[in-house]
């Protein structure tokens, strides 16, 4: 199909999803763990936020440290830490009033590419897609995704049900999945101790 079905000025807003109970790192706010002397979330704002007309960050708790960044904090609208579709749910929810893209990012990743909304949108735009999903090194890598704000009820329903596989979920829209191959390292996140000291430079 054209392209020409997206309209081209649809706003792209961030989503930043640190909702999640930082298990494996010891139940910290893994969003909030400093990597080379900055929390990981600032990391994501930097890289992420050139990219996108306006951020959001999900979490469900913590939000006034988050706010303190200057993005609002949006918490999820199912309990129980229930996983980034639920971020995701709550982003599209948020603006669902709007026809946007929302683009996420793990609060975890903080080498996200600078150019991960273009190649998504363009990839997107071109298939006439409401979802674009990232592949990297032979693995889909769902945490990082562009949906239109279309598919909002979609996901509610999905949730609804009781499953949480985001790809399963991807998979029933009109999607398009995105080779990143050339930057495989960049969609790393952090989930351990282990890891954290690993990446540091400082």
């Amino acid at each position: 199909m054209s392209a020409s079905h997206i309209p081209a000025d649809i706003p792209v807003i961030g989503l930043i999803l640190a909702g999640g109970m930082g298990s494996r790192m010891g139940g910290v706010d893994k969003g909030l763990v400093e990597l080379d002397g900055k929390a990981m979330v600032a990391h994501v704002i930097k890289r992420l936020g050139p990219q996108c007309g306006r951020l959001m960050i999900n979490a469900n708790r913590n939000t006034d440290t988050y706010a303190g960044y200057g993005v609002p904090v949006i918490g999820d609208r199912l309990e129980g830490y229930a996983g980034p579709l639920a971020g995701l749910d709550a982003g599209l929810h948020a603006l669902v009033e709007e026809d946007a893209w929302v683009v996420t990012c793990p609060c975890d990743s903080p080498f996200v590419p600078v150019d991960l909304v273009s190649r998504l949108r363009t990839a997107a735009e071109h298939a006439n897609a409401d979802i674009a999903m990232v592949r990297a090194g032979g693995f889909n890598q769902p945490v990082f995704l562009l949906a239109r704000t279309k598919v909002a009820a979609s996901l509610a329903d999905f949730l609804a049900s009781g499953d949480r596989k985001i790809d399963r979920w991807v998979f029933k829209q009109a999607h398009v999945v995105v080779d990143f191959d050339d930057c495989v390292e960049a969609f790393a996140n952090i989930n351990t101790p282990e890891e954290l000291a690993s990446h540091q430079k400082t």
